[in-house]
């Protein structure tokens, strides 16, 4: 069994791993003790409830994500080169999922916030409120790259809103069809969605994914 110092951190990391490979309703809170090694009954001294778990691993997750971000939007970067970044780090924490799961896991708090945010208020509150921050980032990129002459004047807000909505649609069909090509394929779609001239070795190889069963 995990340590007394220790129990607490597995039991957010256990949380974490088995909501985002598998679901939130099919993670019991004794699947979770058993992947982290801890007692049901340190569970309940640590955390009230499976929701407020949860809760402790969606905030772990996103202060582990947030400086990797922060340095993938960071200002010093070229504009269109933070949305090339991005989409090499979504990629990249979807082949590790992948790789320990055996299958492609999408976005967690997509995942997570489609299947309970209708009944679990403080969840969905926080999953839109990270939304909300990968939006600020958007928006940054967008306006420094249509003030540069990168791409065509912009609606920030709309086009920050859309990359949003191409970004969780691509994590649904990888997850969907166990595939990373919807992944994958982020790193051509995002600049042309907001105008951009493509790269060179961005330039399409073969055929898309396809877009319907």
């Amino acid at each position: 069994m995990a340590r007394p110092s220790q129990a607490k951190e597995n039991l957010i990391q256990a949380a974490s791993d088995l909501i985002w490979e598998f679901s939130y309703g099919s993670t019991s809170v004794d699947d979770i003790c058993a992947r982290a090694e801890v007692r049901k009954g340190s569970f309940y001294h640590f955390f009230e409830s499976k929701a407020h778990l949860t809760l402790a691993a969606i905030e772990a997750a996103w202060s582990r994500a947030l400086p990797r971000l922060e340095r993938i939007f960071s200002p010093e970067t070229p504009p269109l080169e933070r949305f090339q970044r991005y989409a090499e780090f979504i990629l990249e924490s979807q082949e590790n999922c992948r790789a320990r799961s055996g299958h492609v896991c999408g976005c967690p708090l997509s995942t997570l916030g489609s299947e309970i945010g209708t009944f679990d208020e403080m969840i969905r509150a926080k999953i839109a409120g990270i939304f909300d921050h990968h939006r600020l980032f958007y928006e940054s990129a967008i306006g420094d790259a249509a003030r540069a002459g990168l791409i065509p004047p912009a609606d920030v807000a709309f086009q920050a809103n859309t990359l949003q909505s191409c970004i969780q649609g691509a994590f649904t069909q990888a997850r969907v069809r166990n595939d990373l090509a919807p992944i994958r394929q982020l790193q051509r779609a995002l600049p042309l969605i907001l105008g951009a001239a493509l790269p060179p070795k961005l330039v399409e190889v073969g055929a898309p994914f396809p877009l319907s069963p």
